[in-house]
């Protein structure tokens, strides 16, 4: 489910999960230890990639349905350890999004350094079927709320007013909207994402690294204090959420749509 391609000292996390790269706890498990080990195993630096057209669609919502609370306790608990890894990590980090990346796999995006998305192609695309390329918070859409600590990495990038507008409409942004307001940082062609983000990563590597890392690690201290709050992410109110009539309901409308209902 995880695949781990060297750059020359760059490691490309790319998951591998078809058709979308759902998220799975034993997925985000293997994304959190590949995360904290890989200072310790020599990498400089970390390039998070998906497939062509999609980086990855947020948390496995059918397999949560057939799981129950339990399940979605662990899930959702393993989803904050990849973020605050990639918060609390001294290599920078960059998600290459090759695609549609709703949900959770845009939360995950707001914890790395610096995101390249694909652009939307201009001509009918299978890879696109869907429409343009879009990334958004759109938990509401599918009736959760995004807890604190995560609205608090979307304020980060783009404003606490255009964050707030974003997040209570679950909007989902195309990848070009994405980059007019800062969400995402660069476009590129779907094949040219990922060397766009080691070309990005290798000229951050050139410049001296031990004042970039403090510097690097000032800058994002509110981003792990925030993450590091149990508050903030809200566990139990969560999971009550998760249990509401009205939630499970849209929930199954959603699973209803994907053919999984």
């Amino acid at each position: 489910m995880l695949e781990r391609i060297d750059h020359d000292g760059i490691l490309e996390l790319r998951l591998f999960r078809p058709p979308v790269n759902a998220l799975v706890r034993e997925l985000l498990h293997a994304l959190r230890e590949a995360i904290d080990d890989a200072p310790a195993a020599g990498a400089r630096a970390l390039v998070l990639s998906g497939s062509p057209g999609i980086f990855t669609a947020g948390l496995d919502l059918p397999h949560l349905m057939a799981q129950g609370i339990g399940e979605v306790e662990a899930t959702w608990l393993a989803f904050g350890q990849v973020c605050r890894a990639l918060a609390a990590s001294p290599l920078l980090s960059v998600a290459a999004i090759g695609g549609h990346s709703p949900a959770g796999g845009a939360v995950i995006s707001l914890y790395c350094d610096y995101r390249v998305m694909a652009q939307s192609p201009r001509e009918p695309d299978p890879m696109a079927a869907r429409g343009p390329f879009r990334i958004g918070l759109n938990e509401v859409a599918v009736g959760l709320f995004v807890p604190d600590a995560i609205q608090f990495a979307l304020r980060r990038l783009v404003g606490p007013h255009r964050a707030e507008r974003l997040m209570v409409a679950g909007a989902m942004p195309t990848a070009e909207e994405a980059q007019a307001i800062g969400m995402v940082d660069e476009l590129a062609p779907m094949a040219e994402v990922t060397p766009r983000a080691l070309a990005w990563l290798a000229a951050m590597l050139a410049l001296p690294q031990s004042a970039q890392r403090e510097t690097r690690r000032i800058a994002r201290r509110d981003l792990l204090e925030s993450i590091d709050d149990p508050a903030r992410m809200d566990l139990p109110r969560f999971l009550a959420a998760w249990q509401l009539p009205e939630t499970q309901a849209v929930l199954r409308q959603v699973l209803a749509r994907l053919g999984k209902g």
